[in-house]
């Protein structure tokens, strides 16, 4: 980096001090609580760097990385994409800033990344995988381990790569629902052997580790079973298949013509790669939950406080609706018209039950007795909180909706309350500053309430206060609730249970979301189903276990002849068995012998089809078994009895939302 360079990136920085210091302010006013963020300047190719390494500056050798910033950098000129943000999850979070965005730019990535903080923070599925991350120090070390390994002059580097590149294929294939733990240790692999106990005696012996892994090995082990024993394991399926691998997997040795323990660097390497894997694996999980919470805290400070200048509104406005309206599954959208309809949901909610209990209306004529234009009007903020600067001598400190403290600084000059009138209202001033029913786009939700909603929540509403009239009820609503809510979700949800619980028929409706199917009988792709259930199923298989197909080890002594047994849970969407047959010769590099895969797949009788066709319906698949083997050299498919693979279908759905239903 040149001086100049470094002057550019100071001068960027000292500008952005500000905003940064009171996007953080703002964001813990609103009832964020973000970890601390660290800002770094950087350039258009730096940024493309960050991009292929996955938000962090140190990561190992390795040809994906020159691969994905190829692909950035054509998509940058080509495609006209352009990186505004990245930021990782660690604590503190780290993120970037490309040096020739514009200020509008700017402040909208430092308000995305508050809100992205906040969700590390507080999200349980990060805490899986570390209570006090510090990412970049661990894949730094990583990757420095690896350099070493690959700089081993006893060690080829094409061998390394190789290595990595098996792992690699297989780094989804985790148990992403359980905490990260690394694999058991040798003594405790040696007892999970059936009807030997041999770690007890080796106890006693004075053996180097070396010698307990060359000499008393699995093959040993088994030796030693009692005869005619079919040593199976493990008892249930195991779903983390990188770790399965990492404690029973070894190599294959072509000249021994045998399998043999892995080498050091290559059990080293496993178990950094599969540590890598969980800590991502958080990341791919809450994707939609995640960028949304990110769009909606960033449009509410950007122009529900005007964050964004008077000079910046159209720019941002422009570019968020650019981000908004890219094409395909858009987890921008989807995420943050998720998250506005849970702080909907829930406002409406709490302005129900308060009107539930006024004397006089009950679920059943709710809809005829109510005014909704007047509740609209009733829940209107007073007109000093929606205009702070012209109101600041006549705010009442002892308000709750004001930050007394903060008033009185302002009164003394020491706020700019023209450029933050925020800073004198407290969290529950700001909740009414910006309460979402009173949004011109949501105007007509509460309206929209039906009864078989009205009779479930009066059914579930404590009794508890009785109101005289509308406005003693709309008087005591907790405009707080909607954001409470939303936290709570943010907490302890994931994208499968987030849309398995908020995606509704109501939801469906009102965004306009549909499915689509290739038809048989046409010969193309039709719209299908708008009913909700059928949106849910086929988002399901977008997001459960990353959008990737669940395999499970079934077996890690099929046959009795130490070979592997990998199960395909299926779910109504068959594996693409070329890419199944290329995974399959990866697997058998890290087990060292014949591995096999069970799945199911549809089948088309050709008249079925042709009759269907002419029909103008869609023929009925036929589900068959197939079991692909690989011994190191040939590939077989083979058709299996059903018996062998019933208990790998859906019961009763094609696209189920909880892994652990799969299975009947």
């Amino acid at each position: 980096m040149t001086t100049d360079d470094r002057f550019a990136k100071q001068r960027i920085a000292d500008e952005l001090e500000e905003p940064v210091t009171e996007a953080g302010n703002l964001a813990r006013k609103l009832g964020l609580s973000p970890y601390a963020v660290n800002y770094w300047i950087v350039d258009y190719d730096e940024m493309n760097e960050l991009i292929a390494y996955g938000g962090f500056q140190n990561r190992y050798p390795h040809w994906r990385w020159g691969m994905q910033y190829d692909r950035q950098q054509k998509q940058g000129q080509f495609l006209g994409g352009k990186a505004f943000e990245i930021v990782n999850n660690d604590d503190p979070a780290h993120a970037f800033l490309q040096e020739s965005n514009t200020l509008a730019d700017q402040k909208a990535v430092i308000t995305h990344v508050e809100a992205h903080a906040d969700f590390f923070a507080n999200n349980e599925w990060f805490g899986l995988f570390a209570e006090n991350p510090d990412a970049a120090g661990m894949l730094a070390r990583h990757g420095e381990t690896i350099r070493e390994y690959m700089q081993d002059p006893d060690i080829a580097r094409e061998d390394v790569e190789q290595f990595i590149d098996h792992v690699l294929c297989l780094e989804d294939n985790i148990d992403q629902h359980k905490p990260y733990s690394p694999v058991q240790t040798v003594e405790e692999r040696l007892e999970e052997i059936e009807g030997v106990d041999p770690a007890e005696q080796l106890e006693n012996l004075d053996l180097s580790e070396e010698v307990r892994r060359q000499v008393f090995d699995e093959e040993w082990l088994e030796a030693q079973a009692p005869d005619g024993d079919n040593v199976t394991f493990p008892a249930e399926p195991e779903k983390d298949v990188l770790g399965f691998l990492r404690k029973h997997g070894k190599r294959y040795d072509e000249e021994a013509e045998r399998a043999v323990e892995m080498t050091d660097w290559q059990t080293d390497l496993l178990e950094l790669l599969r540590r890598e894997a969980y800590y991502f694996a958080p990341q791919k999980m809450t994707k939609v939950m995640n960028e949304g919470w990110a769009a909606y805290w960033e449009s509410l400070m950007m122009t529900g406080e005007r964050f964004a200048g008077d000079d910046e509104f159209v720019l941002y406005a422009d570019h968020m609706a650019q981000v908004l309206g890219s094409p395909g599954l858009n987890p921008y959208k989807l995420g943050l018209e998720l998250w506005e309809y849970v702080e909907n949901t829930e406002n409406r909610r709490e302005v129900v039950e308060r009107l539930l209990r006024v004397d006089g209306i009950s679920w059943r004529n709710f809809t005829d007795v109510v005014d909704f234009r007047e509740i609209q009007d009733l829940l209107e903020p007073p007109e000093w909180l929606t205009d702070v600067v012209g109101h600041l001598e006549a705010l009442d400190p002892d308000d709750p909706r004001v930050d007394a403290e903060a008033l009185a600084a302002a009164r003394a000059g020491d706020v700019d309350v023209e450029m933050y009138p925020w800073k004198v209202l407290s969290y529950e001033g700001m909740a009414q500053r910006h309460y979402s029913l009173l949004r011109p786009q949501f105007r007509g939700f509460l309206s929209r309430i039906g009864k078989s909603e009205l009779e479930r929540v009066s059914r579930y509403m404590f009794d508890d206060a009785r109101y005289d009239s509308i406005e003693a009820a709309l008087a005591d609503v907790d405009y707080t609730r909607g954001w409470e809510r939303m936290r709570e979700i943010r907490e302890s949800h994931n994208d499968v249970t987030f849309l398995d619980e908020f995606l509704t028929q109501e939801f469906v409706d009102d965004n306009d979301y549909f499915t689509y199917e290739y038809t048989h009988a046409s010969g193309d792709y039709r719209v299908t189903s708008t009913d909700h259930e059928d949106v849910k199923k086929k988002l399901m298989l977008q997001f459960t276990n990353f959008g990737k197909p669940t395999i499970v080890v079934e077996d890690g002594n099929y046959r009795n002849r130490n070979e592997l047994l990998l199960a395909h849970q299926y779910n109504g969407v068959m594996l693409n068995m070329s890419k199944a047959t290329d995974v399959l010769k990866r697997v058998f590099e890290l087990w060292g012998r014949p591995v096999n895969l069970l799945t199911i797949v549809k089948e088309f009788d050709d008249h079925d089809v042709e009759v269907a066709r002419r029909r103008d319906r869609e023929p009925e698949p036929r589900e068959v078994g197939k079991r692909i083997e690989y011994d190191g050299s040939e590939v077989v498919i083979r058709d299996v009895d059903w018996t062998e693979v019933e208990h790998l279908a859906a019961t009763d759905i094609d696209y189920s939302t909880k892994p652990d239903e799969w299975l009947a």
